[in-house]
């Protein structure tokens, strides 16, 4: 580099970029340097994900139509595969997947082991059955397997399988740094418990994977029971170590320590945190069955007011300010928006036409896809194109 050369300038994330502007003819000192302002896109809020999430996850429990599944299942995908962060607690999709997979196989061979009371004609093994006691009257071991007994469970766990994935996609999207910055304060020391989990998970396994690798680099085994055990202990001396660290430095910052309040005001919270929680599941309860369909939305709505209350109540014994809150803005109406139009599209179609929802395996039949709550679906997918992927 020559002298009076204007040096290499680093970008330090500030909103002002700093641009050198060469010597004028006749000048004896340099201009200035100019300030170009760089535009701030916000972040999408996290709660947003969880809650599009959560609503996919409502879509899916109101279907066993496998067709409306896969296009959940690709839905999600889809929207995580263009907003994930290359963050280490964004990898947890794929595991989700593989245990959605390993629950789907298990629902699958219960129902081939242990037998199912669905009615069948068209046998496709018999397997050799154990007599049970007397007393194990209506459990089954092996005997006959039938295609519609394999058809109903695989239907039924490929609505768990959904739920699971749906969950995996909100970890893959939302931060849970930045969504514990958004707990009531009440809740704030069981989710920095969480987050505090879901961080060390990743950790665990790009352990166990470095130490593995370094294993194989010098010929000794990795796996096995000899290799567990020398890979195990220490993936677990270094998680203490870390622990141990993390637990001092949050001390030294005042995590746990709670503001003094008045005995009424934490009665007054404990009733309304328990009134409202029994409120929420009488209500759940009331609007899964026929019979409390009247009073299960009113007592539903007033359980989450009670346990709202309570919740707003008990932050006062924490409290803490937030450093830079993640606006609520448009794009996070956007994406739960789509989410609740999507579950209650699927809600409609389960009411008007059940049958389209929920196949029928006797007799065995070929499930349709149904139109108009296919293109319902489809609506998981506007954040993908909506929505602004964030920086990583």
């Amino acid at each position: 580099m020559r002298p009076g050369d204007p040096g290499p300038s680093r970008d330090r994330g500030n909103s002002v970029a700093a641009r050198a502007v060469p010597r004028a003819p006749g000048e004896s000192q340099p201009r200035p340097p100019e300030t170009t302002p760089t535009r701030f896109r916000p972040t999408l809020h996290p709660g947003a994900w969880w809650l599009w999430a959560i609503s996919l996850g409502v879509a899916a429990t109101r279907t066993t139509n496998p067709l409306l599944l896969a296009l959940l299942l690709a839905a999600s995908g889809y929207v995580v595969a263009t907003h994930r962060s290359p963050a280490p607690w964004a990898r947890s999709y794929t595991a989700f997947v593989r245990l959605a997979l390993a629950v789907l196989l298990i629902r699958v061979l219960f129902a081939v082991a242990l037998g199912s009371p669905i009615p069948g004609t068209h046998t496709l093994l018999t397997l050799p059955e154990v007599p049970l006691p007397h007393w194990a009257q209506g459990i089954r071991l092996g005997g006959r397997v039938t295609a519609e007994a394999v058809l109903f469970a695989a239907y039924d766990g490929l609505k768990l399988a959904t739920l699971l994935v749906c969950v995996g996609a909100a970890n893959a999207l939302a931060s849970p740094t930045r969504l514990l910055k958004s707990l009531p304060g009440a809740l704030y020391e069981t989710g920095v418990a969480v987050v505090v989990a879901l961080t060390f998970a990743p950790h665990l396994i790009a352990d166990v994977r470095r130490l593995r690798a370094a294993r194989r680099l010098r010929g000794r085994p990795d796996r096995g029971l000899r290799g567990l055990l020398q890979v195990g202990l220490p993936v677990l001396e270094g998680a203490l170590e870390r622990s141990v660290a993390l637990a001092a430095a949050m001390e030294a910052r005042g995590y746990g320590r709670t503001a003094e309040v008045p005995a009424r005001v934490r009665r007054t919270t404990a009733a309304l945190t328990l009134g409202g929680l029994l409120g929420v599941c009488a209500g759940t309860y009331g609007l899964l069955t026929a019979e409390g369909g009247t009073y299960g939305l009113p007592v539903l709505l007033a359980g989450v007011l009670a346990a709202l209350a309570g919740l707003r109540l008990g932050g006062r014994r924490s409290p803490r300010t937030r450093y830079r809150p993640d606006p609520w803005g448009a794009h996070a109406w956007l994406v739960t928006g789509s989410g609740a139009a999507v579950a209650a599209l699927l809600t409609l179609a389960s009411v008007r036409d059940p049958g389209a929802l929920h196949p029928g395996v006797v007799p065995l039949v070929a499930p349709t896809l149904p139109l108009w709550p296919a293109a319902a679906v489809l609506l998981a997918l506007l954040p993908a194109f909506a929505v602004p992927r964030e920086p990583s």
